[in-house]
């Protein structure tokens, strides 16, 4: 058997930074599916003995990678309570990206959602299990969860959230559920990455996780982003595009001093990200067009805007932003389908 699955990235509005547990939020976040920043990975599966072992070949971008199979042999040993075919099966996992990975756009929610995608199609196959969509894709967003916690909300086209949360029905620490409410001018929004630094990540978002159990801002941060979620909800009901905005753009910017207030510190925005929301917020200021930014855990900056806006925004990137981008780079990406099957 043989599936191919093509994930999306997603980018958090309202910011997951902390957790505890096997993978659980410290508080709830939302975000928006993306298009063009994807993962593609293809699950081969051939039967063995069942020996208890797994057994895989993992190669990325057409290499054999050491680290990144260690990391998946770890991942896949410790969800075998999910997938009983594991231990009695041979796989061969291909991996690759629409865009550089480690550098703050969240590969590992693209890669790990798309390698849950598959092996829960195996599972489809062959167990008869999961025939309808909502089933398939709780589990595949509980898997992916287990592998990456951001991943889980990227099987689910348009928007996700995620986490426990009073005021969303439904709403779970285990997997994300879709945003189906909100207002059509979401669903088409976009998304320029500004590619301020396409270099690796100095600190890792799981290191980053990690300090917020001892950061002394922690409490009123869980506090916050729970508050957060419902206020975006609203606005993104309504078409609320201020409120919006200011919610994310505030999240991006707390985030990032969450990184400044750990223990040890660290700073992972750069000299160029700081112009670029000085330039976007002047522009704002200047023109009335509702264009926001949100930050990943890097230096890299979305810019976010309604389609119908597209031909003035362009034109700005191109005129004022495009020259504090490395060599010029813009990853152009819009809300997305969510996650396809490919074969």
């Amino acid at each position: 058997m043989n599936f191919k699955w093509r994930s999306p990235s997603n980018i958090a509005l309202v910011k997951y930074w902390g957790k505890h547990g096997n993978q659980l939020p410290n508080n709830s976040s939302i975000s928006f599916t993306l298009s063009q920043a994807y993962s593609e990975t293809s699950v081969s599966q051939e039967n063995k003995t069942d020996d208890g072992k797994i057994e895989i070949d993992f190669y990325f971008e057409g290499v054999k990678n050491e680290n990144f199979q260690k990391r998946i042999e770890f991942f896949l040993t410790a969800i075998i309570p999910h997938f009983s075919f594991l231990t009695s099966s041979r796989l061969k996992i291909e991996s690759s990206n629409s865009f550089p990975h480690s550098t703050g756009i969240a590969s590992s929610a693209s890669a790990m959602s798309a390698l849950a995608l598959g092996l829960c199609s195996i599972e489809k196959q062959l167990t008869g299990q999961l025939q309808d969509d909502e089933s398939f894709f709780r589990k595949a967003s509980i898997i992916s969860r287990l592998g990456s916690g951001s991943a889980c909300r990227s099987v689910y086209p348009h928007l996700a959230m995620w986490g426990e949360n009073k005021g969303v029905a439904l709403s779970s620490n285990e997997y994300a559920i879709p945003f189906l409410e909100a207002d059509q001018v979401f669903k088409t929004f976009h998304d320029s990455i500004l590619i301020v630094s396409s270099d690796e990540k100095t600190v890792s978002s799981t290191a980053g996780h990690e300090l917020m159990h001892t950061n002394i801002f922690a409490d009123v941060r869980y506090q916050q982003a729970n508050q957060n979620t419902i206020k975006i909800i609203d606005a993104m009901k309504n078409g609320d595009l201020a409120t919006f905005g200011q919610i994310a753009e505030e999240e991006a910017l707390t985030l990032h001093a969450l990184m400044m207030t750990s223990n040890p510190s660290y700073v992972l925005l750069q000299p160029n990200s700081l112009k670029l929301i000085e330039l976007i917020r002047t522009y704002r200021n200047d023109t009335k067009l509702p264009v926001y930014f949100t930050i990943d855990a890097g230096p890299n900056i979305h810019l976010l805007y309604p389609h119908e806006f597209e031909t003035q925004i362009q034109a700005f990137i191109k005129s004022d932003l495009s020259n504090f981008c490395e060599k010029g780079k813009v990853i152009e990406d819009k809300v997305g389908h969510g996650a396809t099957l490919i074969v």
